[in-house]
């Protein structure tokens, strides 16, 4: 995440927020409460970059399964930029693959939140 004034950026009118290398029980509530900003936001669907994640544990899958249901609820969801195949693995393993939609790229994850595609083939 980044350290300056908003948790977020907006790309092609999507809040995305930057995930760190390693999302754990340490830092898993500051990733939540940057999630939770940027649905604020208004728009419904965020995007999760998680291009630089290697390692989520259960806190962190806690926290990304939360936001997707809390943008649900409002007409969105959160969509997740996973390019590194390791890190897909965590995802699979635990089905979180078939519930939050996931785009190897920035530019395809945006896309399909503007096009109001739930993001699942």
């Amino acid at each position: 995440m980044r350290d300056d004034r908003s948790p977020y950026e907006v790309v092609n009118g999507v809040p995305v927020v930057a995930a760190p290398e390693e999302i754990d029980v340490t830092n898993a509530p500051d990733l939540r409460s940057a999630l939770q900003e940027a649905a604020a936001d208004g728009h419904g669907t965020l995007v999760l970059d998680m291009t630089q994640t290697r390692f989520c544990d259960s806190s962190g899958i806690h926290a990304l399964l939360d936001a997707h249901q809390r943008a649900q609820s409002e007409g969105g969801g959160l969509r997740l930029v996973i390019p590194d195949p390791s890190a897909v693995r965590i995802f699979t393993i635990t089905g979180v693959d078939r519930v939050i939609p996931s785009a190897s790229s920035l530019q395809e994850a945006t896309r399909g939140a503007v096009n109001g595609s739930n993001g699942h083939q």
